[in-house]
């Protein structure tokens, strides 16, 4: 596992857009080979997603071969709800860049079948070649996706409840109404996100410095969802300042050097 120390959020979401970038440039995608990128919402991607707009502005990067899988989707909201999944990607993501419609994946909340749905995701994640960077946030308790404590490990994309203290988590985009937040949701499973080539996770604030200490230095446990990171050979971190309050000085200063001393290229 590699962690990436950054000064601030601002500096997290830059690092983070630039290495998407890195990405899917060294890939040199095509139509007949694509670059397939798991994508995440809420509020820790936000800033990369702003970076990666004007990269591509800038005609840095192009997103004609990229197919995307989106993470999760609240079950019951229609795509054009303000709130549902589909409007954020769109809204904040896809309706700025030259992604191609037909290569963009996120889940049906209102599919009549979703078990079906949630099979018809997998298998599509498994016909494009499967994932080859996910790139996904935390919750302050460890979550991942919608992954809560005591997800199976090896869990695969499925319908789940949230936990309470997940919908008030959430009601801050809800007008602070939780009785406006959906209580399921469609998510993928920790053990889908493992089996992606490479996995990079965003890290941002003194919240969730408790669930980064977990990451880095804990024990796996499903009690931690994101503590899943450490099994896979090729993962990274990249956290700001805020996160890692929990670290332990000697691993703070450990990767700080190691930082200073590898580029862009992948590591564990």
């Amino acid at each position: 596992m590699r962690v990436i120390i950054q000064p601030d959020y601002n500096e997290l979401s830059q690092w983070a857009a630039d290495y998407v970038v890195h990405s899917i440039n060294r890939a040199n995608p095509t139509a007949r080979d694509p670059f397939v990128l798991g994508l995440p919402t809420g509020s820790s991607p936000l800033g990369m997603y702003k970076c990666l707009i004007k990269h591509y502005q800038e005609k840095k990067v192009s997103f004609r071969h990229v197919i995307t899988f989106n993470m999760d989707e609240y079950i019951g909201l229609s795509p054009e709800h303000p709130q549902s999944y589909h409007y954020f990607m769109w809204h904040n993501f896809f309706d700025h860049v030259d992604i191609d419609p037909k290569n963009v994946n996120i889940m049906d909340g209102n599919a009549p079948d979703l078990v079906e749905e949630c099979m018809r995701f997998e298998e599509k994640m498994e016909e494009a070649g499967g994932v080859d960077l996910f790139i996904g946030g935390i919750g302050p308790d460890g979550h991942i996706a919608f992954n809560e404590p005591g997800s199976s490990l090896v869990s695969r994309t499925r319908i789940k409840q949230l936990t309470h203290d997940t919908i008030v988590a959430n009601s801050r985009f809800f007008e602070n109404d939780i009785r406006q937040v959906p209580e399921s949701a469609l998510t993928v499973g920790v053990g889908t996100i493992l089996d992606a080539k490479e996995i990079l996770i965003l890290v941002n604030g003194y919240s969730k410095a408790k669930a980064l200490v977990q990451a880095i230095e804990g024990a796996v446990s499903q009690m931690w969802p994101i503590t899943a990171l450490q099994l896979h050979k090729n993962s990274i971190i990249v956290c700001d300042e805020a996160a890692t309050l929990e670290l332990k000085v000697g691993n703070y200063k450990y990767f700080k050097e190691i930082q200073e001393r590898v580029g862009y290229q992948t590591g564990r």
